[in-house]
């Protein structure tokens, strides 16, 4: 079994690994593959609040070392539970739930695993990452609620 397992490193993001991890029947025959994904920062152009290329850079930097280690913390979870398991890692660079579903695909994966924030309608409203990847994924979801 493939299992893509999405972290943003937040508390239902560990929930959902920890529910991943007690539903791993046989993890020697389990692949599992941990990802992030983090957004573009995008340059704000008017005049008195414009920011140099430098520190769009600093940032897009600074997001991107949080969404790494955000994948080696859910790594070392699964890792203290199956200290053999096959797992990789992968910080993503695009919209969530697009990145996701995208990596689901790519990799293959039987099973996602994403953790819920719980904010009900007005999060779906705005941009739900589980929604997304839901109703765009090509195998099973799995979304844990804390």
């Amino acid at each position: 079994m493939r299992v893509l397992i999405a972290t943003d490193g937040s508390d239902y993001s560990r929930a959902a690994i920890e529910e991943c991890g007690r539903m791993i029947l046989d993890p020697a025959n389990t692949e599992m593959l941990v990802v992030s994904s983090y957004e573009d920062s995008y340059p704000v152009t008017a005049e008195p609040f414009a920011l140099s290329a430098d520190y769009y850079q600093k940032i897009e930097e600074a997001v991107r070392d949080q969404a790494a280690s955000f994948v080696d913390e859910a790594k070392s979870m699964i890792l203290s539970k199956f200290p053999s398991a096959k797992i990789s890692t992968e910080v993503l660079r695009g919209a969530p739930d697009q990145q996701i579903v995208e990596k689901a695909k790519e990799w293959k994966a039987d099973l996602i695993v994403v953790g819920s924030h719980g904010r009900g309608f007005w999060g779906r409203l705005l941009g739900s990452v589980s929604t997304g990847v839901i109703h765009h994924a090509p195998c099973s979801v799995l979304v844990v609620r804390k």
